[in-house]
């Protein structure tokens, strides 16, 4: 990897952030917005940051960070969906997608951690 640009994993959080921002962007619930935002952009932040550090074990620790985002951000679509703020359809494909992310955050972790043992 010469980037984190490079990592599918940045990519599909970083658009899932762009997507989910612009459907929340006319909630009037600047509690629950502000901390989907948030969680949103952690996701490929945390991802982007880890990849720029130059030791595996900190990397793989970014990337423990992005998945606990993930998840909070998959509780906070789900919220969302269930008082309104959210069509239930594109909270559907949000959580598929975070899911996605999910199981591809577990794999760079574990591959990190195997390549750090060795």
């Amino acid at each position: 990897m010469s980037s984190f640009e490079d990592l599918q994993v940045w990519r599909r959080s970083k658009d899932l952030a762009s997507k989910v921002i612009l459907a929340i962007a006319p909630s009037k619930n600047y509690g629950l917005k502000d901390q989907m935002i948030r969680s949103a952009i952690s996701v490929p932040s945390n991802i982007a940051e880890g990849a720029e550090r130059k030791g595996t074990k900190e990397f793989a620790n970014f990337i423990s960070y992005s998945s606990g985002s993930c998840a909070e951000l998959m509780t906070q679509i789900m919220i969302a969906s269930d008082i309104g703020e959210l069509d239930r359809a594109k909270a559907d494909n949000f959580l598929a997608e975070c899911r996605e992310i999910s199981k591809m955050l577990y794999g760079l972790r574990r591959s990190l951690h195997d390549s750090s043992s060795l």
